[in-house]
């Protein structure tokens, strides 16, 4: 059996700077991951098969349209395979859950089936995330998802994830912004913790505003981080999962905790971001 896991993608900054005739929009994004997410798994077998459990199993769609299987058929047809997803990240969240696993489901196959990855107009068709989660190392993400460039060392991070549990259709968000060509990102430009989160300020969701109008809970949340401490918090990709960032693994510890007592009814998890 192979083991893969499936990081929590967080969008530090997401700024939305053009929209193409097609429909798709431009994006200029600072991606890091979290060192929490779901695992799969995946054991040889004659046909192609997804089970899914996990404490966030439930409400998963197991047909054709997954992600995990819309991944494994860009592998051709006639490969068999078990696949176990752990649910851990909800759904529909901001933080690339359908996207991770896809990106998991890719590395896994290829580690099983001793082949090449698909080639990266395919692994594009199932999502803008998905190229960034293939590596899960700190990137810049602009055009569509497709133009990846690296970043300078990220700091020392931890962040606390939270998740009012409201659902934000990510369409709605998008269709609710007041302009779809803003300023892309400034240039990259930190040294340790305070000049990181320093630059991160200056920085934006452009998907912040309108999620906010869907849904009041976000701004709740962000509220939450920052009277627990939090040196920066902002709302990841569409929402409505929001992140505070801390120094230290205690600060986050404690302000998820405090957290926690305050929205027993949210998922909420402390996490370091990996870095490298």
């Amino acid at each position: 059996m192979i083991c893969e896991d499936a990081p929590a993608k967080i969008n530090l900054a997401l700024h939305v700077t053009g929209q193409r005739p097609d429909g798709y929009h431009l994006l200029d994004s600072l991606v890091v991951f979290a060192g929490v997410g779901d695992r799969l798994h995946f054991a040889p077998a004659p046909d192609l098969s997804l089970s899914v459990t996990g404490p966030m199993a439930e409400g998963v769609p197991t047909g054709p349209d997954n992600l995990i299987l819309r991944a494994a058929a860009l592998f051709g047809a006639g490969r068999g395979t078990a696949i176990t997803l752990d649910k851990h990240l909800p759904h529909a969240a901001g933080i690339g859950g359908g996207s991770a696993d896809a990106a998991a489901t890719l590395r896994g196959l290829a580690r099983l089936w001793n082949c090449p990855l698909p080639d990266s107009a395919s692994v594009l068709t199932l999502g803008a995330d998905v190229p960034v989660c293939l590596s899960r190392a700190p990137q810049r993400m602009a055009g569509i998802g497709d133009v990846l460039s690296p970043v300078p060392p990220i700091p020392s991070l931890h962040a606390v994830l939270v998740n009012p549990r409201v659902a934000v259709p990510t369409g709605a968000v998008f269709r609710g912004l007041t302009s779809k060509q803003n300023a892309p990102m400034d240039p990259p430009d930190w040294d340790g913790f305070a000049s990181f989160t320093e630059w991160l300020s200056r920085q934006r969701n452009d998907l912040e505003p309108p999620a906010r109008a869907l849904a009041p809970e976000i701004g709740e949340a962000l509220t939450l981080l920052r009277n627990t401490g939090a040196a920066l918090a902002r709302m990841s990709g569409s929402g409505a999962t929001c992140f505070g960032l801390f120094e230290t693994e205690g600060q986050a510890a404690e302000a998820a905790r405090a957290i926690s007592v305050a929205q027993p009814g949210w998922w909420v998890q402390d996490t370091a971001i990996q870095t490298g």
